[in-house]
């Protein structure tokens, strides 16, 4: 079908402006040293990271809270040394365990034995957006009074941006990196995989828990952050013995200029994984983010899907169904990456754009909060950046990458059996077949039933409301005055 011109122009001034904000983000990596981040080869490690790859880690991956959050709990109250935290946000009342202690109760207990150091994002500056200064000083207030708890507030943002990374760190011989804050503020994250109807939202998400060498690393990033807003400076992390069997495994950050002084000219190695990984994709590249504009990782994807790789390439992504903010920016690009599925001339569809709900009448959406990725079934990362420029560029954000077969599939298969409620052995096997007789009929008869009936049996959906323009323009604007 032929755009209407109005379509077309739309369509013509957005990839206008995309092309601007990548061209000033060239501009300004180059500046601080960073080309290579935004320019990389395809394949192999991100070479701009502080942190080399470190062999021997151990990685434990969890989906969503009800695995990750009761692990977190019985590491805090296993600690012999110290704790520390870092978030977006830390709600005292939060409970990580079904009718456990709230984090308030379970920081000060471990606070009477060891250090415990809480670093969070001060707010928003104005109070248009949540958790604005004043939500966090109050939740600080409850957390820390009458209790040993340490927590120090980092303002240090670019304008419009905050600090979004979730990290816990246990005597620097256990951490944890992934997508899930120690909060209920916008959605109880404590959710299980099977997402049964309840009150609000459902909540998918995902997360690791590491030992081994790479565990001094985020020892190191937290120390970076805390010797900066609570000027104390902690003890080097000595780097834990490497663990048999065990994996190599790379820490990438998002860490923007002139914010601390080790890092003076930033750091976007997230950015330089994701492109890496996403241009050197043969054969499939699966994604699940809270967001999806990124005019650098789309315009790699469009590229892929207009040319493909190989015969059986297909690409998913799962988005929520209506995020917090940032609707019209994914669907737009969303809308596009259709696009450029069909400028291809394939009669079967390579590209699925799925969203969450939670089963039965009644069923909410669930919130597609986890930040993780696998290609080909020998990448994977799982971590705290979104695909936009909000996290690739701006926030501070930490992610960690895995380049092993193995564990790249184990990862793959746990959420697509998730997503598709099938056992392993129907989903195991070829990708692309997969593709074609699970994922995209399911997606496609759950959102026919949701609007007949209200309602579906199944979790997946297609993304709904998507067409050809869907507001094409509104992300690269977005991109540009906010994150350019």
């Amino acid at each position: 079908m032929t755009p209407f011109p109005l379509d077309r122009l739309d369509d013509v001034v957005g990839e206008t402006i995309e092309r601007t904000i990548r061209l000033r983000h060239v501009l300004r990596l180059r500046r601080h040293g960073g080309a290579r981040a935004i320019d990389p080869e395809p394949s192999g490690w991100a070479t701009a990271a502080s942190f080399e790859p470190r062999p021997g880690c151990r990685i434990e991956p969890f989906v969503d809270g009800c695995e990750a959050l009761p692990r977190i709990a019985d590491a805090i109250r296993s600690a012999r040394s110290h704790v520390h935290l870092a978030g977006w946000h830390f709600d005292p009342a939060f409970q990580l365990e079904p009718g456990g202690a709230p984090l308030r109760g379970l920081l000060a207990e471990a606070a009477e034995r060891v250090g415990v150091r809480v670093l969070a994002w001060a707010g928003a500056p104005l109070p248009l957006f949540h958790p604005d200064r004043r939500e966090v000083r109050q939740a600080r207030d409850e957390l820390v009074r009458g209790t040993q708890i340490l927590m120090s507030l980092d303002a240090r943002e670019r304008p419009f941006h905050c600090h979004h990374e979730k990290l816990v760190i246990v005597d620097d011989e256990t951490a944890f990196v992934g997508g899930i804050d120690l909060t209920a503020l916008g959605g109880n994250r404590l959710d299980s995989d099977d997402h049964p109807r309840r009150t609000g939202l459902g909540w998918h998400d995902t997360a690791v828990r590491l030992e081994g060498p790479i565990v001094a690393d985020v020892a190191q990033h937290f120390a970076m952050r805390w010797r900066a807003t609570a000027d104390e400076d902690l003890p080097e992390p000595v780097s834990p013995a490497e663990v048999d069997g065990g994996l190599e495994a790379q820490l990438v950050r998002t860490v923007p200029e002139r914010l601390y002084d080790p890092c003076r000219h930033g750091e976007w190695s997230i950015l330089e994984s994701y492109l890496r990984a996403l241009r050197a994709a043969e054969r499939f590249i699966y994604l699940e983010s809270q967001f999806l504009w990124s005019p650098e990782v789309c315009f790699v994807l469009a590229e892929k899907l207009r040319r493909p790789p190989s015969e059986d390439f297909r690409v998913i992504v799962v988005l929520p169904a209506r995020p917090n903010n940032g609707t019209d920016d994914s669907r737009g690009q969303v809308g596009l990456l259709i696009h450029a599925d069909k400028e291809a001339g394939e009669d079967t569809p390579r590209f699925l754009a799925c969203t969450l709900y939670q089963p039965g009448p009644g069923g909410n959406p669930v919130y597609v909060h986890s930040k993780a990725a696998v290609i080909d079934d020998t990448w994977v990362t799982i971590g705290s950046a979104n695909l936009n420029e909000h996290s690739l560029f701006n926030d501070t954000e930490a992610n960690v990458v895995v380049r092993d077969p193995a564990f790249a599939r184990e990862i793959r298969l746990r959420l697509w059996a998730e997503h598709l409620e099938r056992r392993r052995d129907e989903i195991d096997g070829d990708p692309a077949r997969v593709f074609d007789e699970l994922w995209l009929p399911l997606a496609q008869e759950h959102l026919e039933r949701r609007q007949r009936d209200g309602h579906a049996d199944g979790k997946l959906t297609l993304l709904p409301h998507v067409s050809r323009r869907s507001e094409a323009l509104w992300g690269p604007l977005n991109g540009l005055f906010v994150d350019g």
